[in-house]
């Protein structure tokens, strides 16, 4: 793993009553507020690099990324579904138990951010701030409407393993680092990852990312996990296992974050050209039936695409109701990697964020 660090960033693994997780930190920050930054699916930790230099080079922050169960160097245990997210929460609380951490600010990205909020909801009292890049809806990808996140189908049909694309699961499966195939990783991260055209000039990160990608493991137990037959459109409701089935709207409800004591500071930061979380997702399967390229679409009235990003609002909005307080940062043309499209904005968001004095860090583009 040490070819895929940038200078100044070491890996470490550390064992926890759970498993052996893989943590990111950079050399010259062991003091300060502990920012800890939770990746997305189909990534690892390798994607928070720069913003982890640019943080410790405050010198008040201690950065620290972790890897995800089944994905980079963490241990590759199975994931159950049945539980939503809380196989990586739970994994997410020995870690910070295990490194003798009090209250920690979590950053997490997509399926990520879901992570977070999670921990939120399990442990209020040890989350100092919480931003979320990018965040999957707070009712899970897939199979719901309106901004309630109300269930199209008792059985989540439309979400879960199912709904994953076979070919890019091939070409995870063995390796593919080519940009031959527009369901290779390097295509996707390339197309739908970031905005086009957006990725970094240095091919060496790109190589990084794509390298982090090919981490994850595939299968029943990983990614995208297993799937069951469903009477209703478009025949497959989520299975048990697996990380898919793991944001089946049958199994997580983060909404109750509206309710937690001591609600921490909370930033949503987003791209306006995001397609894989927005309010016409091309990776919901009810958007894709809309499009005409999932056959069978029963129409607008049952089957509408899932409004994520207005889910996202909507709960939010009462989080602060209730005495919370959150503030939504847009990008213009950025995608799904606010961090890596736009590391300067991205660290300058979440400096403010954090609160934390400190001169303007240095040009990471």
């Amino acid at each position: 793993m040490a070819d895929l660090l940038l200078p100044g960033v070491t890996a470490t693994r550390v064992r926890t009553p759970r498993l052996v997780q893989n943590v990111l930190q950079v050399e010259a920050a062991d003091s300060g507020e502990v920012v800890l930054f939770v990746h997305g699916n189909v990534s690892s930790s390798l994607f928070w690099q720069q913003p982890m230099l640019a943080l410790a080079g405050t010198g008040r922050i201690r950065p620290l990324a972790v890897d995800l169960r089944g994905y980079g160097d963490s241990d590759p245990l199975p994931v159950d579904a049945r539980r939503g997210v809380r196989d990586w929460a739970d994994d997410l609380a020995a870690l910070v138990e295990t490194l003798g951490l009090d209250r920690v600010h979590l950053v997490g990205w997509s399926m990520g951010a879901a992570v977070v909020l999670q921990h939120l909801l399990d442990a209020p009292q040890r989350v100092a701030s919480v931003a979320l890049v990018a965040p999957v809806s707070p009712y899970g990808f897939g199979g719901t409407a309106g901004p309630e996140g109300r269930r199209l189908s008792e059985d989540g049909a439309g979400s879960g393993g199912g709904a994953a694309n076979p070919e890019f699961v091939a070409a995870l499966a063995r390796g593919d680092t080519s940009a031959e195939h527009p369901t290779s990783p390097r295509s996707i991260l390339r197309a739908f990852y970031v905005a086009p055209g957006a990725l970094p000039l240095d091919p060496q990160l790109e190589d990084i990312f794509v390298a982090a990608m090919l981490s994850t493991r595939t299968g029943e137990d990983h990614y995208p996990g297993d799937t069951a037959p469903s009477d209703a459109w478009p025949g497959l409701a989520p299975g048990g296992r697996g990380v898919l089935n793991t944001m089946a709207p049958t199994v997580l409800d983060l909404s109750g974050i509206t309710e937690v004591d001591g609600k921490p500071p909370v930033l949503w930061i987003r791209g306006d050209a995001d397609a894989i979380v927005s309010d016409s997702s091309v990776f919901d399967l009810a958007q894709l039936g809309a499009l005409g390229a999932v056959p069978g679409w029963p129409g607008a009235e049952l089957c509408p695409p899932q409004p994520m990003v207005t889910q996202t609002r909507a709960v939010l909005d009462r989080y602060a109701a209730a005495g919370g307080a959150y503030r939504e940062v847009v990008l213009a043309g950025v995608g799904h990697s606010p961090h890596v499209e736009r590391p300067d904005e991205f660290v300058g968001a979440l400096l403010q964020h954090l609160d934390v004095p400190t001169e303007q860090p240095a040009n990471l583009t």
